[in-house]
């Protein structure tokens, strides 16, 4: 049986990644895959901690986690599509000329 310390590494190198296309990268299509990035290290947490203790509580909430990531790139997907109509290009750095 593998050790929860080995899920919570993984988790943690997984929100590293994310964290680091989120902080490093323009693009919005990358920016989105790295908060997806985040929110599956997440899940990963609430199904290692659920194997710790025995209880299926956590799975419950890392199916939640699931529901919520895909309500996220539906809303995302649409920003997305909006901002390259609006200037032809997917930079986030763009959209700061959308406030007035």
């Amino acid at each position: 049986m593998i050790p929860a310390e080995t899920y919570l590494l993984l988790s943690a190198a997984v929100f590293c990644i994310g964290l680091f296309g989120i902080l490093t990268r323009r693009n919005a299509l990358i920016f989105l895959m790295s908060v997806e990035l985040m929110l599956n290290a997440a899940n990963i947490n609430f199904v290692a901690f659920s194997l710790q203790h025995g209880n299926l509580t956590g799975q419950v909430f890392a199916l939640f986690g699931m529901a919520l990531a895909a309500a996220e790139v539906a809303i995302g997907i649409g920003i997305i599509l909006v901002l390259y109509r609006n200037f032809t290009d997917v930079d986030v750095t763009k959209a700061t000329t959308m406030r007035w």
